[in-house]
């Protein structure tokens, strides 16, 4: 199909019919602006779970309760052996695009990107996506949920918009901010196609909110088009922290882990040999570093860290049942026998990496252990609330990625890469409940769509001449006689943060790299596995098999200079990738909202705001707010006074000015001066130019904005100080709003010691 038959690049086609001077002379013809699907095309909705290992799911033999996710697999197709990279971002990439990551320019983060093609964070246009491919194939296509492929410069009202979902092939898009990886579950930013929505979620969770707007778009589009299939991309945002649902389902799990992570991974991995899922020959690994035996913990540990489980099963679980929503809707319409669902359980394994305590309250850098676990029990009830930003300890990581080592994070190790698939189209998969071993890569599954679905890829796109589908088709594994068929997809490498490994022929060649230091630079080499014989590599081949060795090194290094994955790079450095640039001042107005990733990193160092107001004796409000309950700050009027909000570290420091402000034209500021290398910070407050209050902050880290943003004008979800409830608006006329990155005073430092 060329370009002429496409919903986005539709050129006047040529004149069929006959002009005639007179309407009796002239024959009509409707010129065909629309492409059409093939006959009988089937529906197709991809479901991509975030941040969960591939022993969590009772799909594939974990303990949390996944009854849909369960449904479709008995129906469909597990696939034991499939595999993504090991960052949300990246998988997502080559998941929309059917090319490598860094072969689309994502490497890495496009909000840590730097300008070298396999990590600059701009998805090419010449290697389209599933939807501009789909929708010149006669789909309406829909994406709800984690985009997170929008560069951070790009993600401003100022646009462009084009790399925004419904630039790149999406009819309609509503979800997290579109650069952003994860978002709070309780009081969600939220955009519908490329605008920020404001609404009253009546205390609905997030899931909920996606749910019922795919089910929205499905309904309005088989209401119009009965016959025109539809593609659905759902990617909630679990279960990436933080972990938040609410008391009823954490509940459901009350006492069910009580024997902790070490008798999780025995059962979990029984379950799966039972099932077939692993082979039979499989062992556990050994315990992760930094990860401690169950029964070495004190009882205060194991009370939080049960906690911190009860709260993310209950999270799955939750999540689970509103994609059984949706499920179910398609199957009330008379739509599910002829509908393709693709579920990856995991755009990586399960966070751990560096965070062996879990976090779910920020609490004082100087806590002892003992002084957190204390907090962290005083507050348990608050675990999963609008409340907490939780994110769990490493042992539950560790156990929910049974039988693999290691974490989301790492491109060298199974535990980072190895994730669940479930193939579901009742029209064609005969073999209900099959089990595929073949193996298998997240850029699969495009291609694999595009053969079900009897659809073409098009020459160009957009104009754009489209260069080469990278990834396999799993097609040819759907018939029950073809089970256990050769694989397709033989060679992969995976790279992530300076980590990697190459897969060939059933071996592995992995050179682990660890930016969190729990790999010694001392065992940074080549290792080698043989993953048909040792699923879970355990049993390095490196020194017996030389030569392998180097036949793999050399493979990857072909294959790394062919899909940009060099320069390597370990670092994780945010620098000012939005549109902002390295400004020193930026001057904004009432209503302005930037998400915590497009927002400039003023909080960094010293920093002065300024708001130009008229106000009367009875104006109050927020000025300037970035962050929420857990951290940031907020510079407001109330009681005639300015006050400054800092909010970091478990404590708020709030200064209040010693003058009321006058009626009238203002100009109220506070200045934010860093010292001791920005570990102590003063805050003083002016009015009009006058010095109007000062406070001495002492010791405290920098206030950043959480999983909000920054606002002017307003507070809006989980205020920065209890003093106020949200939005708090501002009622005077608000004029602008200047933010001022200032040098830190050096007189102010302390002598070294």
């Amino acid at each position: 199909m060329g370009s002429s038959a496409s919903a986005q690049y539709s050129p006047t086609p040529v004149f069929q019919g006959k002009i005639g001077k007179t309407l009796e002379e002239t024959q009509e013809s409707r010129p065909q602006t629309q492409p059409k699907a093939p006959e009988g095309a089937p529906n197709v909705i991809w479901i991509l779970i975030d941040d969960i290992g591939y022993g969590a799911s009772t799909a594939f033999g974990g303990l949390i309760e996944t009854p849909n996710f369960d449904r479709l697999a008995n129906e469909g197709l597990r696939y034991t052996n499939f595999h993504t990279a090991a960052y949300c971002a990246p998988t997502r990439a080559a998941l929309l695009t059917g090319r490598n990551t860094h072969s689309v320019h994502f490497g890495f983060f496009a909000s840590t990107s730097y300008d070298a093609p396999g990590y600059d964070g701009y998805l090419p246009f010449e290697k389209a996506t599933v939807a501009e491919i789909l929708r010149e194939n006669g789909y309406n296509t829909f994406a709800v949920g984690k985009y997170h492929l929008t560069h951070p410069s790009d993600a401003t009202q100022a646009g462009p918009f084009n790399r925004w979902p419904t630039g790149r092939g999406f009819d309609h898009f509503y979800g997290f901010p579109p650069e952003t990886g994860a978002g709070d579950q309780w009081h969600p930013i939220l955009y519908r196609d490329t605008h920020r929505v404001i609404e009253d979620t009546k205390g609905k969770h997030v899931n909920e909110l996606f749910a019922n707007e795919a089910i929205n778009f499905i309904a309005g589009q088989k209401s119009v088009a009965p016959d025109k299939p539809f593609f659905l991309y759902f990617a909630p945002g679990a279960m990436h922290a933080p972990h938040q649902v609410s008391k009823e389902w954490i509940d459901k799990y009350k006492g069910k882990f009580d024997a902790g992570w070490d008798k999780y991974r025995e059962t979990v991995l029984k379950n799966q040999i039972a099932k077939g899922l692993v082979p039979a020959n499989t062992k556990l690994p050994p315990l992760n570093p930094g990860v401690k035996p169950w029964d070495q913990l004190s009882d205060n540990e194991k009370k939080v860290y049960l906690r911190h489980m009860e709260v993310y099963a209950g999270f799955l679980s939750q999540t689970d049942y509103e994609i059984g929503r949706i499920i179910n809707y398609v199957e009330k319409i008379g739509q599910l026998d002829n509908t393709l669902i693709v579920l990856m359980i995991g755009d990586n394994g399960a966070e751990g990496s560096a965070r062996e305590f879990g976090r779910f309250i920020t609490t004082d850098p100087d806590d002892t252990r003992e002084q957190v676990l204390a907090k962290e029990i005083k507050n348990l009830d608050k675990l999963g609330s609008e409340s907490s930003s939780a994110l769990w300890p490493d042992g539950w990581a560790m156990a929910t990625n049974t039988p693999f080592r290691f974490y989301k994070g790492y491109g060298n190790y199974e535990g980072g890469t190895h994730d669940p698939l479930i193939l579901f189209y009742p029209k064609k998969i005969k073999d209900k409940g099959g089990i595929r071993n073949q193996y298998s890569y997240v850029n699969d599954i495009l291609p694999t769509t595009i053969e079900l679905a009897g659809a073409k890829v098009p020459t160009v796109i957009n104009g754009y001449p489209q260069e080469p589908i990278e990834g396999v088709s799993l097609a040819y594994t759907i018939e029950p006689e073809n089970k256990n068929v050769p694989e397709r997809h033989t060679v992969q490498y995976q790279e992530m943060t300076g980590s990697y490994s190459i897969y060939k022929d059933g071996w592995k060649a992995s050179f682990p790299h660890d930016r969190h230091k729990r790999i010694p630079t001392s065992e940074e080499r080549w290792y080698l596995y043989n993953v048909r014989e040792d699923f879970n590599e355990l049993n390095d081949l490196a020194a017996q098999y030389p030569e392998k060795v180097k036949e793999l090194a050399e493979t990857f290094e072909a294959e790394a200079w062919k899909y940009n994955v060099y320069p390597l790079k370990d670092d994780w450095v945010v620098k000012n990738q939005n549109a902002f640039g390295n400004a020193r001042k930026i001057v904004l107005y009432k209503g302005n909202f930037l998400s915590r990733t497009s927002t400039p990193k003023f909080y960094n160092d010293s920093y002065s705001i300024t708001a130009n107001a008229d106000v009367t004796s009875t104006t109050q409000g927020v000025l300037f707010s970035f962050g929420n309950v857990l951290t940031g700050i907020s510079l407001y009027v109330k009681d005639k006074k300015l006050v400054f909000a800092y909010n970091a570290d478990g404590r708020l420091i709030e200064v209040k000015s010693d003058k009321d402000i006058p009626p009238g034209k203002v100009a109220l500021k506070a200045e934010v001066l860093y010292s001791n290398n920005g570990k102590n910070k003063s805050v003083s407050l002016y009015i009009n130019g006058q010095p109007s209050g000062s406070k001495n902050l002492g010791k405290i880290s920098n206030a950043s904005s959480g999983y909000d943003g920054l606002e002017v004008g307003r507070d809006l979800g989980t205020t920065v100080t209890p003093a106020y409830k949200a939005p708090f608006e501002f009622n005077g006329k608000l004029h602008e709003v200047i933010l001022e990155l200032l040098e830190s005073p050096k007189l102010a430092e302390e002598p070294a010691k």
